[in-house]
């Protein structure tokens, strides 16, 4: 059965969120994902793509899922939440990623990333406004855009 592409999930509270995104990513549905979104959100991924609405958001993750992350997996790890006030709250929580698969069709190494979510209260649960994700690179510091855009460490070693 096709999910319906206009479907709105919710949780019952903002640290669910993280296992919510998780569920959804492992469904292959990039729909479902596009659920947990409010309908104007924004979600920027961690190449700087920014998806302004659920739609684009539901396609690019509906791609991307069917497609180089097709047998990944997105295990939540440690996870902080923040309350706003009674509608609103933001969710840090790193994850990791396995079975990335290369352009090549190999099996990518894991990466770690923190992803930030912005949550906010519906009458039927919480639903994110904005999501940003970041690539972890442990040990560095900053971008260098040298002719390649590469990670690198200022501090004395």
């Amino acid at each position: 059965m096709e999910r319906r592409r206009d479907a709105v999930l919710t949780v019952a509270t903002p640290a669910e969120f993280p296992k919510a995104f998780a569920d959804a990513w492992h469904s292959r549905d990039g729909y479902r994902i596009g659920a947990l979104f409010a309908e104007d959100a924004d979600f920027v991924n961690v190449t700087g793509l920014w998806w302004r609405d659920r739609p684009a958001i539901s396609k690019a993750h509906d791609y991307a899922l069917k497609s180089f992350f097709v047998e990944s997996t997105l295990k939540p790890g440690v996870t902080r939440t923040r309350d706003l006030g009674s509608n609103s709250a933001i969710v840090h929580c790193r994850f990791t990623l396995s079975g990335q698969k290369a352009p090549d069709g190999t099996i990518a190494g894991d990466r770690q990333t923190i992803l930030v979510f912005v949550l906010h209260r519906t009458p039927n649960g919480w639903q994110a406004v904005a999501a940003q994700n970041t690539d972890v690179v442990p040990g560095k510091e900053t971008h260098l855009n040298d002719g390649g855009l590469s990670a690198v460490d200022y501090r004395d070693t």
